[in-house]
């Protein structure tokens, strides 16, 4: 018996410490189950502590974009293949974890042909609206994901109004006749025959409305947005949000419009609010891809937008405004809209680079985070000759495929944090990384060790001593139970 009240206490102990499960990727070696990480009785030289009670904001979700060449490079992949990628990227438990998607209205930058969904002249009652073209790639798409999550969460955003709604009736913004690009024959006739079609002197430019601003126009405009949310329904895909317009301070070569702040806000205030409110679908304000703070306080001081404005996406420049408006908007939802697009080499030093753009949106309100390709040929190249980086990679030589090094570094993060988890604050002199506290109490720690040698990583987390070993240049999680 006397025995007995040692061994109580031993099991208790053992009991009370918790599970840490490891995966660390480096360069060379991505996805590595198993690491050397444990609790330990020192409390000396501790690096960073973290508190689980002590929350930020909430995590949305993280995700991708569907776009059309996404679909087309993964079809060149044998059924099982495909199947396989979408079941890594969107299944529950499985890979990604996947929560939320983005996919445009219509044309963007990453499609086979530019269209709309309705390019008959003056059709302001919206009589020959039609998704045909998305019934080729991005219904499927998406439909194909849903399979494997049929709880995803998809909000869209136009990259053009349909050409006669826009003063240059066309649906670029800035012409490629004035600029020498990089296209090969190949690419540029996919578009047209010289540069993209449009002149000189039809461009737009930032800080002007090229929406027709007048009454029908928006009118038809929002009937059009309520058109394409009805259209998807019937495939049984529920967007839940939408965003306005892609990046409205840019005049791209592709696809795109400028508006003004104030064009926007009477569009979303008077027009596309009251209509999306018909239809239960939020409206954010976005994407804003200017670090100008006043942009965003436009709408949200307008006494019609600011009803039905439900938060703000930001993107490439528009990082530099998010702190800003998270400190005056505490509670307004923010999303990092489009993850950097990269060079189409998909490189260690972009996955580098990215870590610190998700570092910054995350530490800055941001409720959710996306990636923009899904997946493209290898190279990356879009119709008009941009290379961009993805998350899968197609060989079009022998229709094999690969996860690129970003898709690890985001399913660091995805796979383990749940939908509803906490933001937590750390403090300590080691801050090279990011924690959440899931639903389910357990507390996840996504850390990089950017030394090009191997280093011990000593942390408190409430009352618990852990230390962890961390390799050279690696991106480390930590799932503490």
């Amino acid at each position: 018996m006397k025995y007995l009240f040692p061994i109580l206490l031993l099991l208790i102990a053992a009991c009370s410490q918790p599970k840490i499960e490891v995966v660390t990727s480096t360069e060379s070696e991505p996805w590595v189950v198993g690491g050397l990480a444990k609790t330990t009785s020192s409390k000396e030289n501790v690096d960073a502590q973290i508190v689980r009670t002590d929350t930020l904001q909430t995590i949305d979700g993280f995700g991708t974009c569907f776009n059309e060449l996404g679909w087309t490079s993964l079809q060149r992949l044998s059924q099982e293949d495909r199947d396989g990628i979408l079941q890594e990227l969107f299944q529950p438990g499985v890979g990604a974890n996947f929560t939320i998607c983005r996919m445009p209205v219509a044309a963007n930058d990453f499609v086979e042909k530019w269209y709309s969904y309705d390019e008959t002249e003056g059709d302001f009652e919206m009589k020959d609206f039609s998704i045909a073209n998305d019934k080729k790639s991005l219904v499927p798409f998406i439909q194909n994901a849903q399979k494997y999550n049929p709880e995803l969460k998809i909000w869209a955003s136009p990259w053009s109004p349909p050409q006669w709604m826009k003063y240059n009736k066309h649906y670029a913004a800035k012409s490629l006749l004035g600029d020498s690009l990089n296209m090969s024959d190949k690419n540029a006739k996919d578009i047209t025959v010289i540069g993209n079609g449009l002149p000189l002197d039809r461009q737009g430019k930032e800080g002007t409305d090229m929406f027709i601003q007048e009454p029908d126009y928006y009118k038809a405009y929002a009937l059009y947005f309520t058109k394409f949310i009805e259209a998807y329904r019937k495939e049984g895909i529920d967007i839940f949000m939408v965003m306005p317009q892609n990046e409205f301070n840019s005049a791209q070569v592709f696809p795109s419009c400028t508006w003004t702040a104030k064009g926007l806000t009477t569009f979303v205030g008077q027009y596309l609010g009251p209509a999306m409110k018909e239809l239960n679908v939020d409206v954010m304000f976005g994407t804003m891809e200017r670090g100008n703070e006043a942009l965003v306080d436009t709408v949200l001081t307008d006494v019609d937008a600011k009803k039905f404005v439900s938060g703000v996406g930001f993107q490439w420049a528009g990082k530099e405004s998010i702190p800003g408006i998270h400190k005056r908007y505490p509670d307004l939802t923010l999303y990092q809209t489009e993850q950097e697009c990269g060079d189409g080499k998909n490189d260690w030093s972009k996955c580098v680079y990215s870590w610190g753009l998700i570092k910054h949106y995350l530490t800055n309100g941001a409720n959710a985070y996306m990636y923009w390709n899904t997946s493209l040929d290898a190279g990356g190249i879009s119709t008009w000759g941009w290379q961009q980086n993805s998350l899968v990679s197609v060989d079009t030589t022998d229709n094999t495929f690969q996860y690129n090094h970003e898709y690890y570094l985001l399913k660091h993060l995805s796979h383990f944090v749940q939908k509803g988890a906490k933001l937590l604050r750390t403090t300590g002199s080691f801050d090279n990384m990011l924690a959440f506290k899931n639903p389910d109490d357990s507390v996840i720690l996504v850390v990089q060790n950017e030394l090009k040698e191997n280093r011990q990583l000593n942390l408190k987390l409430d009352g618990t001593y852990i230390s962890v070993d961390l390799k050279a240049d690696s991106f480390t999680t930590l799932k503490i139970e």
